[in-house]
């Protein structure tokens, strides 16, 4: 999957309404670009709006959800050079992800 379809989905999971350019009525009914991928404040938002759990360890971070089932679901991107763009793609798969089961 592409980066712009993980944002694509990212969008429907969390019930913001994106258009091609990638601009989304979030804050106040303004509208403004989204990029959780390479915006720190979008990406907490967004973690914020889906209820995500976000881990930051030594070498991977992670982002978790609560379960439709009787286990806790779970997304790891390993950090590589760069641990928040690493933390922000976490958040972004796993609302990608939440969309997708739904």
């Amino acid at each position: 999957m592409n980066d712009r379809e993980l944002l694509e989905l990212a969008a429907k999971a969390a019930g913001i309404d994106v258009n091609g350019a990638m601009r989304a009525d979030w804050l106040n009914g303004h509208s403004t670009y989204w990029n959780p991928l390479k915006d720190d404040g979008d990406a907490l938002r967004l973690a914020v709006q889906l209820c995500l759990y976000v881990t930051v360890g030594p070498l991977a971070s992670a982002a978790s959800w609560p379960p439709h089932g009787a286990w806790l679901q779970e997304v790891i991107e390993a950090h590589g050079l760069d641990r928040n763009a690493a933390t922000r793609r976490a958040i972004v798969r796993a609302a990608a992800a939440i969309a997708e089961k739904s």
